[in-house]
Order: structure tokens, then sequence, then C-alpha cells
């Protein structure tokens, strides 16, 4: 006879389902699901009483099948481009605790900074996430054009024609503080530039700088970086004095963190010798003095991002948001030095 013999399933170790849970508490099968995916539409009593059930009977969600049906996977992705950087943890977290509040798991990719790497990630993720946020992203646009009509996306500062994007526009603040930098009569600047050619944020700084400087009327000497990291703001320390700069703008906080230690290394002081800015705002408190720099709401990028993201599920996201950063001084700015202090 037919192997199928032998009772209705349910015997035998069978794996319990949605269906049978359903079945025994007295609900829809529906009102099961909620319990796991939107539980926020239950009563909390009602949450508690299908968990309890699930975790007596051994019951876990089956998200691969629930994604098939419905076409949500109960996640969202984001790809950072270094996980070391200490702008991107506090981000992560955001997007986490937003995720949760929607019922929704993330998953998390860096990528070393390498293009290959993050197309790969997109790939990767495309199919086991409802979403994806790009993080300071580094193909090409071209590249990021076609993926974002391939996958649903949002890229986070990287300004890209033709795709969702939320970005940090630091150019006002930044040339408010090369203006409060002149006011303070330095008259010499050194700009710390960012690693990257594909990235947006340094570009916008960089222009935003040097537009300043022509317009003032100062002495302003850019200086490359190979990576951007504390090492790199530390070796150019030598660079800066050498130019004669008594104020230094920096890409970012680390590499105004690493100068500050080079200059510290020749004898300079901050900011009695030079004055030192950073941006993003995110080492102000670990630094001595604290830093002086522009500070941007990683929150707010989160939200937006998030609801852009997640807004219409039928449709691909679209739009262009920005979000203004400002200017925070600290203790790392003061008056230019006299024009012998290095003499």
């Amino acid at each position: 006879m037919s192997g199928r013999g032998g009772g209705s399933g349910r015997s035998g170790g069978a794996r319990p389902t949605i269906t049978l849970l359903a079945a025994q508490l007295g609900v829809s099968p529906a009102t099961v699901s909620r319990a796991f995916s939107r539980p926020e539409l239950l009563r909390p009593e009602t949450v508690e009483r299908v968990l309890e059930a699930a975790r007596a009977a051994g019951y876990v969600p089956n998200r691969h099948a629930r994604a098939l049906s419905t076409g949500r996977t109960g996640a969202v992705g984001i790809v950072v481009t270094d996980i070391a950087n200490p702008f991107f943890p506090p981000l992560i977290r955001h997007v986490q605790n937003l995720a949760q509040e929607r019922g929704l798991n993330v998953l998390l990719a860096d990528t070393d900074e390498q293009p290959r790497r993050e197309e790969a990630a997109v790939a990767l993720l495309s199919h086991q996430v409802e979403g994806l946020l790009l993080c300071s992203s580094r193909p090409a646009s071209t590249t990021l054009r076609r993926l974002a009509q391939q996958h649903r996306l949002v890229l986070v500062n990287r300004d890209v024609y033709d795709t969702a994007r939320v970005l940090l526009d630091t150019g006002p603040a930044v040339r408010e503080a090369v203006t409060r930098l002149a006011e303070l009569g330095h008259r010499r600047l050194a700009y710390l530039a960012g690693p990257q050619p594909r990235s947006w944020s340094n570009s916008q700084r960089s222009a935003a700088v040097h537009e300043q400087a022509a317009e003032l009327g100062l002495e302003l000497t850019s200086l490359p970086t190979a990576h951007g990291t504390y090492e790199d703001g530390y070796a150019l320390a030598d660079r800066v004095r050498a130019a004669g700069a008594t104020a230094v703008m920096a890409f970012d906080d680390i590499l105004a963190h690493g100068v500050m230690g080079g200059l510290a290394s020749l004898g300079v002081q901050v900011p009695r010798d030079v004055s030192v800015i950073g941006c993003d705002d995110v080492l102000a408190t670990t630094t001595h003095p604290p830093l002086s720099t522009i500070a941007v709401d990683l929150r707010a990028v989160a939200e937006a991002s998030m609801a852009m993201l997640l807004e219409g599920p039928g449709a691909q996201p679209s739009g262009r948001t920005l979000l203004l950063a400002r200017l925070v001084l600290r203790g790392t700015v003061g008056s230019a030095p006299g024009e012998d202090r290095f003499r």
C-alpha cells in the first residue's frame, strides 16, 4: 500500500505549523502569522499567547516560505564601505532600531572600499532582504543607476541622478567654518582631503573649502591622503607646519584626530598654534582638547533612508533628500598665532 498511511502527519515528530497553532489557540492562521511579523497590530495578550504556544510546540517561523508567499523577507540590508570607520556604527544602530520597530531584521555587509565587493554584496543580499541601503557607495554612477533599476535600494551620501538618495549637505557648514577661521585672523589654511575619488562627501567638502577660501582671499594648501586613516593625518602634520598653515580643515574627525596627534609630536599646540576642525562629529568627546567639527544628524539620516526604502512596497524608491549639517565649535579653534610663532 502507499507510504502515506499512518495518521494525519501530526504525530511522529512532525513539525508544528501555523495552521496547527491557530487551531490549538482558536484563532486564525493570519493572527498567528502577525504575532511574528507585525505584533504591533495585535493586542499584547494575544501576541503573548501565540508566542507561548509556539515555544511550547517548538515552532520556528519559516521566513523563506513567508517571503515566497508574501514577497516580504522580514529583513533589510545595509552595505557600508568600512565598518571600522566611526561614522558607520551609529548609523547602523539607528537603522537597526528603526527596522526593529517595523518587525524587520538587518543584514550587514562591509565592502572594504572595494566597488566590486559592493556589487557582489548587492547581488547576494538582494534576494534576502526587502531593500538595501548603500552607504557612501563606491561603484561608478552608471553602475549604481543600473543596480537601482534592478534592485530596491537607497543611496546614503552618494548623489547619483535618477536614484533614490539621502544626502548630508555639509557644504554650508564647511563654508561657515572657513569664514569663522578667517574672522579669527587665520590667513593660511590646510585641507586634509578624503581618500576616495568617488566620495561625494569629499568632493562636496573640498569644493566648499576652496570656494570660501578663494572668496575670502585665504591661502589654501590641499593635502591628499592615501587611506583616510588616523596614521595618514598624523603623517601630514609635518606638511601642515611646512605650509605655514595656522588652521586645518579635515575631511572627517579621524583625519583631524590624526593631525592633532602629529602636531603634538612636533611640539605644536592646538589651538594655540594651529586650529583644527573635523567633520561628522563622531570623535569630539574623545579628543583633547574636544574637537570642533561639522556635526551631522545620523538618526535623521537613518529615518529618511528607511522611510524612502520602505514606502510604497510595490514601487521603486525615488527622490532626493538633503539634510543640513551644522558647525560646532569646541576646544580646537582659537585665534591665529603671531607671524613669528614658529620662528
